[in-house]
This record gives structure tokens, C-alpha cells and sequence, in this order.
């Protein structure tokens, strides 16, 4: 299974980040693998809305269903933004 979300406001370090205390080692730096899990970072152009850029990473999770179910609580913890 392959889920793809799209992140703002998060920049790709501090993304990676996050997958690696979740239990992610980081292969390089845009790939993390946990048990069962492999997350791929893509950094996307900055959304412009007026003279505000926001910057955004596309984040696709690979495997099966039942373990990107149980890493995903954690990573939405660890990506809730206020006012979002």
C-alpha cells in the first residue's frame, strides 16, 4: 500500500526528523525505512499566497496497511499545526 500526503509548513529536515524518532532510519536524505515502513521526501515548490511563501514536501508511505495504521497517529501528533 502507498499513501501520499502532502505537508506544509514543515520543512524536509525536520520531517525526516519525525520519521526517525517514529523508529525510521534514514537511508538518505530523502528516504527513511522503519519495520515494515518506507517513507520517500520530495521537497515541492514553496505555495505562494501574496507575498507569504509556505514550503511544502510530499511524503509517500509504503507498506502494508495495517503497520502505516499504526505509525500514522504519531506522525499526525507530530505534524498538527495550530490553525490548521
Amino acid at each position: 500500500m502507498i499513501t501520499q500526503t502532502f505537508v506544509h509548513a514543515i520543512p524536509l529536515w525536520l520531517l525526516r526528523e519525525y520519521l526517525e524518532e517514529l523508529g525510521g532510519v534514514a537511508e538518505s536524505e530523502t528516504i527513511i525505512a522503519g519495520d515494515g515502513w518506507r517513507a520517500e521526501l520530495l521537497k515541492l515548490p514553496d505555495q505562494a499566497i501574496g507575498s507569504l511563501r509556505i514550503g511544502r514536501v510530499q511524503l509517500d508511505l509504503h507498506g502494508e496497511a495495517e503497520t502505516l495504521a499504526q505509525l500514522r497517529p504519531g506522525l499526525d501528533r507530530k505534524t498538527m499545526r495550530a490553525g490548521a
